[in-house]
């Protein structure tokens, strides 16, 4: 648990200067840093909670169902099931069995690789499972993803969520640990809040973790769909460090896939202003948060931007952030604002574009 401990407290302070350094938006990168320094802090607490709680230190032998088996309970059989999940309150995960990853001793491997489910017969995504290590890492620049539209795709935008649109396309494995772009078999329909306050600190963990140490890292990230939902309620992290046995790297967590101040019909993909009082919708809406819809705003609407390709910002031309994007960072755009959104890219908070 100690080795836990200072592998998160080497994240929050990585990923807060990292972001922070970064050219271009300085107040939306900073806020950003903030935010997922924030999570990665409840993490540390969450985690080492679990860890007291269970007298757990590895994975080995614990459990005997893979995520795409899971049909049980977890408090009691040690598999997981969707109805023991608490409804959304205001922690964008839970952690689940305990902190102790469904892995059997069989999966742990220190060979590499990526497997992705077939997409199933409505077009979901399914189980992505990978051996994370420094030979599936990325090499060169992330590509476009806005070409691949997930189910549930019915995006809208909001002027309290950061970068307006509610919706981003999520990798289950972030690009970071398997460099995979617009694989339809690793991208789902996920709100921002899931993305960012809730997959991208595990994430940054374990990227972090690989990188410092060589070792493998098995990874499993499972959408979990209720029915015939388009839109899953959120996914099942797991994740285990192999050559230390999960000193390194250890967790299960349920992270949900809601938005603050947004109900979700979990079914189709549209929303709403959650109103006083509403749970937002299939067991994970939320009524948090308070904002407008920008109704008045249309995503096709056209202009000409400057990029940020280093941190994926978009800015008026007349931004002062401008001024300080490298030439080789810089880019000038001219064309829809919503294929932006789509391609990865966040407006501005300063400008506003």
């Amino acid at each position: 648990m100690k080795h836990l401990r200072k592998w998160l407290l080497c994240v929050i302070a990585v990923v807060s200067l990292t972001v922070t350094a970064c050219g271009g938006d300085a107040a939306a990168n900073a806020s950003v840093a903030a935010d997922v320094a924030h999570a990665a802090g409840n993490i540390l607490g969450s985690l080492a909670e679990a860890a007291e709680n269970s007298g757990a230190g590895n994975s080995g032998g614990q459990g005997n169902k893979t995520s795409s088996e899971m049909t049980g309970n977890a408090s009691t059989t040690g598999e997981f099931r969707l109805s023991d999940i608490p409804e959304y309150t205001d922690s964008p995960y839970v952690v689940v069995n305990g902190n102790i990853p469904y892995f059997t001793e069989d999966d742990l491997t220190a060979v590499s690789f990526e497997r992705y489910s077939d997409l199933d017969s409505l077009g979901r995504c399914g189980v992505a499972y990978a051996s994370v290590s420094t030979d599936t890492m990325p090499t060169e620049k992330r590509g476009s993803i806005g070409e691949v539209k997930p189910t549930g795709w019915i995006n809208a935008k909001y002027d309290f969520v950061d970068g307006k649109y509610l919706y981003n396309r999520c990798h289950l494995i972030g690009y970071q640990l398997t460099a995979e772009n617009a694989n339809e078999k690793n991208l789902i329909t996920g709100t921002r809040y899931l993305n960012v306050q809730g997959m991208l600190p595990f994430e940054n963990l374990t990227a972090d973790y690989v990188k410092e140490t060589g070792n493998h890292v098995m990874y499993r990230v499972t959408p979990i769909f209720e029915g015939d939902n388009l839109v899953a309620s959120g996914v099942l992290m797991e994740a285990e460090s192999v050559e230390d046995e999960g000193d390194g790297v250890l967790f299960c967590v349920y992270v949900y896939n809601v938005q603050p101040g947004v109900t979700i019909d979990y079914a189709t993909g549209k929303s709403e202003l959650a109103k006083s009082g509403s749970t937002g919708g299939s067991q994970s809406g939320s009524t948090s948060g308070t904002g407008k819809t920008d109704a008045g705003t249309s995503g096709k609407e056209s202009g000409t931007y400057i990029l940020n390709t280093k941190t994926m910002k978009f800015h008026r031309t007349d931004c002062d952030s401008v001024k300080n994007i490298k030439s080789e960072n810089r880019k000038e755009y001219t064309g829809e604002r919503e294929k932006l959104i789509n391609e990865g890219y966040e407006a501005c908070k300063s400008c506003k574009p």
